[in-house]
């Protein structure tokens, strides 16, 4: 694929997204084993795969360079490849965030090394062996699992990788950027969050209690993009809590490779005890779902309120189905409280005020907002964060040239 001819590549991402669509029902049940995640978003995740290299499948023969006018000659740039891109990916959602970084490195003819985290290598290794079948040349796309201290440093400090894509905790990603600068290696990183989902009291709170569950214990909570802070306006807050408390409580926790499961188990005993640790005894527990008995690192989806703004809970990200619930006055207070942290990920707006939606959206510092929903990611639009939640975008149509080198070339016309 690198030095390969724009259709070539163009052609052989295509055929990789078939491979990709004619494995999509075995992908999905092994990333059920891979990463406990349920069935249904385990098919989505597998067809985000599908639909994020068809997508970027339209880069190779669109890649174009500009003509800048100038004196005395012609001036033209190139969007040429970095060369070879390290691509380090988390553990909460193996399949789509790799390709998120492999598609649009591999359609602008760079060559790229996939590290999967350590506890979630399968899906990544049977992308790898897709990629193959559909003829895809050895050594272009290359899957290295191992311990991220081992094999991500290697990718981070060798002189021959040009780029490195990361997705994790911000206490890594810290340390890649500094790594990476000794060599002034070019970066993306998307990083964590601890997103506010703010209702006011002028929205459908029906629906949006409904919908808050969803936003926040999707994954089992194990998503920067969680809407776990929830800021709702004081003259609703009562109401909302009794909208709230059947949503959570009826949020189906099982095995996930059952239809229908809405919530599966946490990644590991590590992180569960980690979550836990937010929850101590005298936490103010208003109100928890189930989990089922037997096997598995089980969590159940727990509300903390009323919750300081200022506690542990309600500051850290905590990676897990825990929401707390924070009153406030009005849009000032909503706004502050909203921006009162390190990240600045994703946020939702609750509120049937079209103005006060768009002034909410432009004052709160996140790179993905949303409004009466908790929709985050499309492929063909941009995803990143603001302040400590990363650096660069993924997805949409301006991701690619963060893949690519600008060269700019003029050409004298006048002797």
């Amino acid at each position: 694929m690198a030095g390969g001819g724009a259709g070539d590549r163009a052609r052989l991402l295509r055929r990789f997204a078939d491979a990709v669509d004619a494995d999509l029902e075995n992908l999905a049940r092994l990333e059920v084993a891979n990463a406990g995640h349920t069935i249904g978003n385990a098919r989505w995740e597998a067809g985000n795969v599908r639909d994020v290299l068809n997508y970027y499948a339209a880069t190779p023969e669109r890649l174009a360079g500009a003509q800048i006018p100038v004196a005395g000659g012609v001036d033209i740039t190139f969007h040429e490849p970095i060369g070879v891109v390290g691509v380090i990916a988390p553990w909460n959602f193996p399949m789509p965030i790799a390709s998120w970084g492999v598609a649009p490195a591999l359609a602008t003819g760079n060559t790229v090394v996939l590290k999967p985290a350590e506890l979630t290598p399968l899906t990544a290794l049977r992308l790898a062996e897709l990629a193959l079948d559909a003829g895809i040349p050895e050594g272009v796309f290359t899957v290295l699992p191992g311990a991220g201290p081992v094999v991500g440093q290697r990718l981070v400090d060798h002189p021959g990788v040009g780029k490195i894509v990361f997705t994790g905790s911000t206490r890594v990603g810290k340390k890649i950027m500094a790594d990476c600068a000794a060599g002034v290696k070019r970066l993306t990183l998307e990083l964590g969050g601890k997103n506010a989902n703010i209702v006011f009291a002028d929205a459908d709170l029906e629906k949006a209690a409904a919908a808050a569950p969803g936003g926040a214990f999707d994954n089992a909570g194990q998503d920067c993009c969680s809407r776990s802070r929830v800021l709702v306006q004081r003259e609703v807050y009562d109401r909302f809590l009794e909208l709230l408390e059947p949503a959570v409580t009826s949020f189906r926790v099982g095995d996930p490779a059952e239809e229908g499961v809405q919530m599966g188990p946490l990644i590991s005993a590590a992180h569960r005890d980690a979550v836990a640790g937010y929850v101590p005894d005298g936490a103010p527990v208003a109100f928890r779902g189930e989990t089922p008995d037997g096997p598995g690192f089980w969590y159940p989806p727990t509300v903390l309120a009323p919750v300081d703004p200022g506690e542990r809970a309600a500051t850290e990200e905590i990676f897990g189905p825990v929401i707390t619930v924070v009153p406030f006055t009005d849009e000032a207070d909503a706004i502050r409280l909203a921006n009162d942290t390190s990240y600045g990920l994703s946020a939702s707006i609750w509120t049937r005020d079209l103005g006060c939606a768009l002034r909410v959206s432009r004052a709160v510092e996140a790179g993905n907002l949303s409004v009466n929903s908790h929709s985050s990611v499309r492929y063909w639009t941009p995803f990143g964060g603001v302040k400590q939640s990363g650096l660069g975008r993924e997805l949409g149509p301006d991701a690619v040239t963060a893949f690519t080198e600008t060269k700019n070339l003029f050409i004298a016309t006048e002797d």
